[in-house]
């Protein structure tokens, strides 16, 4: 089994995919520091795929201590680096801790991939990259637009450090470029575990429906779209975990000649935001309670992705509906209101 070092291991799609690894065959180790993520998420992950996984409490912004899960670990075929703060919002009020923390903690990653020789490198990217697109559907070759975000600036700015990184390195490197995932892994044993007020859609109505929130906003009904409401492309994250483990696979199987490729992840589906809330509604059997409110500074009016050449390149194909995106969240929020306090609490020996 090749070994693979997944960062943000703890986190939403870095749990989702270390599932994925290993029900294909990967061995695993983690690196999180848990500054925004729980490490009770590792017992999940043990009670999918029945592996305890190893999980290195790391800032990846501390080079020796980075260095150090390299120099125990010199048998790491690929790294796929998720770990990043990812909240837009918060972004636009702190944009120096998103430019220290997303890209500081990339090149100390870069670094080690340089001295260490690893062969194959993921990063997770975004959607945020095209801006406001002039077109959509986006192709991988669709301009990039000015970021709407210091978030998206960080996404723009690392694939730009990973594509020059690249050239000058005998590493080969994937840039996924995802749309907004959502949804829970089926087990419903992990998902997503925003840190306070939700910042993303989909938690946004869960917590609202359960009742952790009083209510929730619509932010802008003004858009030129066909309800007035923003325009995304919904996907299940364990669609979005497959794909990185195809990513890996695309790299070691030698499939590209390429020192840096690039693949959209999405269903190729726009969703609007009063869309998803009717969808959301209909398989919860839970009228939800909105109110619109105006515009929010940093979102991308309307985006969605053509995902051909994922599904042609890495044999990648979606597998969940809209429909299924919402109902696994909803009964990952539900069991959440049962077990909170045990993903609060500290376990005391799983690093």
């Amino acid at each position: 089994m090749s070994k693979i070092l997944v960062t943000g291991g703890c986190g939403y799609i870095g749990s989702h995919t270390i599932v994925d690894l290993v029900e294909n065959g990967f061995d695993v180790i983690s690196v999180d520091n848990n500054s925004r993520s729980s490490a009770r998420i590792l017992e999940g992950i043990e009670k999918i795929t029945g592996k305890k996984i190893k999980n290195y409490k790391v800032d990846l912004c501390n080079f020796d201590d980075t260095y150090a899960i390299f120099q125990e670990n010199t048998d790491i075929d690929g790294i796929i680096h998720f770990a990043a703060y990812k909240a837009v919002g918060e972004s636009v009020g702190q944009p120096l801790m998103y430019f220290e923390n997303n890209l500081v903690s990339l090149i100390n990653l870069l670094k080690c991939v340089q001295e260490f020789s690893i062969p194959h490198f993921v990063f997770s990217s975004s959607c945020t990259v095209y801006g406001n697109p002039d077109s959509i559907p986006v192709t991988e070759a669709t301009p990039p637009k000015p970021a709407e975000s210091p978030y998206g600036y960080t996404k723009q700015m690392g694939e730009q450090i990973i594509n020059e990184f690249s050239k000058a390195n005998p590493a080969q490197c994937v840039l996924l470029r995802y749309f907004n995932p959502v949804g829970a892994h089926p087990s419903i044993a992990i998902g997503e575990l925003p840190i306070g007020k939700p910042a993303n859609l989909v938690p946004a109505i869960t917590q609202t429906a359960i009742g952790k929130l009083p209510q929730m906003t619509v932010f802008g009904t003004d858009y030129p779209t066909r309800d007035g409401s923003c325009i995304r492309d919904f996907i299940h994250v364990s669609d979005i975990a497959h794909a990185h483990t195809l990513a890996i696979r695309f790299l070691q199987e030698g499939k590209t000649n390429k020192r840096c490729e690039v693949f959209n992840l999405g269903t190729g589906n726009g969703v609007t935001v009063l869309e998803a809330i009717r969808a959301f509604e209909k398989v919860s059997g839970t009228k939800l309670n909105y109110v619109t409110g105006p515009r929010r500074a940093g979102d991308v009016i309307a985006i969605y992705a053509n995902n051909d050449y994922a599904r042609n390149a890495l044999g990648w194909e979606t597998r969940y509906s809209l429909e299924d995106m919402m109902a696994t969240a909803w009964k990952w929020e539900q069991r959440l209101k049962v077990d909170a306090k045990f993903y609060q609490s500290k376990p005391a020996d799983l690093n």
